[in-house]
């Protein structure tokens, strides 16, 4: 199987790199679900799509986790109210 690579150049670098964009990922994940509640699958067939989604969420959670991260420190005040304002690395294409 294949996977779809990032063509955007709003795509962080770990995106581009082989990884399906997370919108790509979440409708794989969809279409897996399907297939496994569709009960026309033998064991071996279930077991593998199984592995597939289990690694597509797995790196989903990552990259949610990587943007809520990335936005709480975008978001950031010090104990007076004041924005922490910080330099962030942005890959540039």
């Amino acid at each position: 199987m294949t996977r779809a690579k990032a063509a955007r150049s709003d795509v962080p670098p770990e995106a581009s790199e082989g990884l399906a964009s997370f919108e790509a990922s979440l409708e794989r994940l969809h279409r897996i679900v399907e297939r496994l509640e569709s009960n026309e699958l033998d064991l071996e067939e279930s077991l593998s799509l199984f592995e597939e989604g289990v690694r597509l969420s797995r790196a989903s959670q990552a990259r949610l986790n990587s943007a809520e991260k990335r936005i709480e420190e975008l978001l950031a005040i010090d104990e007076e109210g004041r924005p922490i304002v910080r330099e962030i690395d942005v890959p540039i294409p």
